[in-house]
């Protein structure tokens, strides 16, 4: 894998290159030279793409496939296409099939699959057996085997014993407990954000409470054990507040934001579209407005597609029935660059790494390439015809978006859709 990039602006605050337009020479996965302009080389190829941009490889901390158990959903192989091609040249992967993976075995199973690609995969293990919280799955096993965080996707830890002691285990070998903010008590059966328009369509609420409550909770429970916490996909303003003074008590605690919460309210539902069920729900302006606060003053750690595929015969159905969830990694991107000025993008989608023990790699000569290659110019439509996922259940048809990803270089090779 040899070739120069031409005229790329480097976007790398930790880079001597930041904010520079130059040639980069890429020899055998390695960033061998960096010019304002690099003399071409007899065999080597030279890439040219519109206002080429390029930063540190993305990093998806929420990303749901299928395999095993579900490939009708998606398989591994297409996941990894979709991610590279949305410009991640790593995700998370959660646990969420079939059988959940809870045990060293299921965590060396994704990462044998995944091998030889240029997405790199870091497994989320079940932080309870089967992710039916009644006993500790295997942490320790699951932690040598390559995963790299313990949590049960989209379920909530409603025994606050069973909490504790997984914070207070997972201390022994460094590993960070992931809690899912819902108390299901208070959520009931609702299915939408609790409020006005949850009357006006006669759906069952879950109020903002459900979730704030649960992570008052989670907080209450670390201060007392010590330990790594993180809470993912937060949602109204009270919880942005919350972990803002969590994190002024010097507690490890970390959350993210969904691109979906950041940008779509309860509105959205008055068609009573099923591709907007998703959970936590989605909420009102005002939580918005507080989430962005959040982004700007560094409470919120990363902003996550939170990528779910749900299959048409679970999601094109009755609004009751449906199955939670959306796609988002092919829209995530074009969709923050018309909310956010692009280097704050580029921030929310690469310091998420720190938190979840992944390397991160400046843009220097003598460095291995991990690069995210995108433009953040041009104005279009999101509309199916962008979505690679196998599943098409996408909350942002119809969106406008700004800018694209060109692909990733990563794991020595090149990835350009």
């Amino acid at each position: 894998m040899n070739f120069i990039l031409k005229a790329a602006t480097i976007l790398d605050p930790s880079s001597p290159f930041h904010n520079q337009t130059v040639d980069i020479f890429i020899k055998e996965g390695v960033i061998s030279d960096i010019d304002a302009l690099l003399k071409p080389k007899e065999g080597i190829e030279e890439i040219e793409l519109d206002t080429l941009h390029v930063s540190q490889g993305w990093f998806d901390s929420s990303v749901s496939f299928g395999e095993p158990g579900y490939e009708e959903r998606e398989t591994i192989s297409n996941g990894l296409a979709t991610a590279a091609k949305s410009g991640y040249t790593s995700i998370a992967l959660h646990p969420n099939t079939l059988p959940i993976t809870d045990t060293g075995a299921s965590v060396g199973f994704l990462k044998g699959k995944s091998l030889n690609n240029p997405v790199s995969v870091y497994p989320i293990g079940a932080l309870t057996h089967a992710s039916e919280g009644t006993d500790l799955a295997e942490l320790y096993d699951m932690k040598k085997a390559g995963a790299i965080a313990f949590g049960d996707y989209k379920k909530s830890i409603t025994n606050p014993n069973l909490l504790k002691i997984a914070l207070l285990y997972a201390q022994n070998f460094d590993g960070l407990v992931v809690s899912f903010p819902q108390n299901n008590d208070i959520a009931g059966k609702g299915m939408v954000h609790e409020e006005k328009q949850s009357t006006l369509l006669g759906l069952r609420g879950i109020p903002a409470l459900a979730e704030e409550l649960q992570i008052a909770r989670d907080i209450f429970l670390l201060e007392y054990t010590g330990g790594k916490l993180h809470i993912p996909t937060i949602s109204t303003a009270k919880s942005v507040q919350l972990m803002r003074e969590a994190k002024a008590k010097g507690l490890q605690i970390s959350c993210s934001v969904s691109v979906h919460h950041l940008i779509l309210t309860d509105k959205e539902l008055s068609e009573f579209d099923t591709n907007y069920k998703v959970l936590p729900p989605l909420r009102t302006q005002k939580d918005i407005d507080a989430i962005n606060v959040g982004i700007e003053d560094g409470t919120i750690d990363m902003i996550t597609s939170d990528h779910q595929p749900i299959d048409i015969e679970h999601k094109k159905i009755e609004f009751d029935n449906a199955t939670y969830g959306t796609i988002g990694l092919e829209s995530a991107f074009g969709i923050l660059n018309t909310i956010l000025p692009t280097e704050k993008v580029i921030e929310m989608l690469t310091k998420g790494k720190a938190i979840f023990g992944i390397e991160s790699v400046p843009i220097a000569i003598g460095n291995k390439a991990e690069l995210s290659l995108f433009t953040p110019k041009g104005m279009a439509t999101f509309s199916e015809k962008h979505i690679l996922s196998t599943s098409k259940n996408s909350a942002f048809i119809g969106q406008k978006t700004k800018g694209q990803s060109y692909g990733i270089i990563a794991n020595k090779q090149l990835y350009i859709k």
